[in-house]
């Protein structure tokens, strides 16, 4: 059969042809708008997956679950066989590249991992996606909807519950001087802190020593802040140089 006969080209642009892309085209725009939705609040925070990449994500994906319904709508209604397609095993391709994508976002800096909600929330984008594509576009806004509100509110909610916050600490102590465990964590605990067990790392680097550990708030309220710890830290014998952040996960 030759494609590129006016008929064959022209059957592009049949009534029905044209009504499906109408509909790949309203579910590519509500795709658009929820994800958007979704990757406003990454945005508003500063984070580097902004709206941008969630409309796209969501866009996407929508797009790849919504055409594997029309496979008799493919290349023009001209197929020379009816696919045989699989919805289940797009979403399965598509949660898998989303796999990738989030494992970019996420970083490691020392004791330190940031960037898991936004990757959680990418493939909850990805979802919501995925559930336009199929044409459940109640349970696509309600997700959005929960979507949003659990990464606004529920870092709010956990301010308000009791928690024992995180100090990633890289000590570095100057040569020949021989750091005691015992009295680092008697130190810390008269701070209101304790050593998390198993976070230990000991280095030695150009003849000095240097530790690595978390330290966890004994309550809420009770670990001294870091311009107390960075104060006191600078006139210890023997700390030549320190570090301290906030552990995030």
């Amino acid at each position: 059969m030759n494609f590129l006969t006016l008929p064959s080209l022209a059957s592009y642009w049949s009534t029905t042809e044209v009504e499906t892309n109408l509909i790949v085209f309203m579910n590519l725009l509500g795709a658009l708008l929820l994800g958007l939705i979704v990757g406003y609040e990454r945005s508003y925070h500063g984070r580097a997956a902004g709206m941008r990449t969630y409309g796209l994500v969501c866009m996407a994906a929508a797009a790849l679950t919504v055409i594997s319904g029309y496979p008799g709508y493919w290349y023009g209604g001209h197929a020379l066989a009816v696919p045989v397609s699989d919805p289940t095993r797009v979403i399965q391709g598509i949660v898998t590249g989303i796999g990738f994508l989030g494992a970019g976002v996420i970083m490691k800096d020392g004791l330190n991992i940031s960037g898991l909600t936004t990757a959680a929330s990418l493939w909850a984008s990805s979802a919501i996606g995925v559930l336009v594509g199929v044409g459940f576009y109640g349970a696509a806004i309600l997700l959005t909807l929960l979507s949003a509100t659990c990464m606004m509110w529920v870092s709010r909610i956990e301010g308000l519950l009791p928690s024992r916050p995180a100090v990633a600490v890289v000590l570095n102590f100057r040569q020949g001087f021989e750091p005691r465990e015992e009295v680092l964590r008697r130190v810390a605990w008269e701070r209101g802190y304790e050593i998390a067990l198993g976070s230990f790392s000991i280095n030695f680097v150009d003849g000095r020593p240097e530790w690595r550990f978390v330290a966890v708030a004994l309550g809420k309220d009770k670990g001294a802040p870091l311009t107390v710890l960075g104060a006191e830290l600078s006139k210890f014998d023997g700390v030549e140089r320190y570090h301290l952040s906030h552990a995030r996960n």
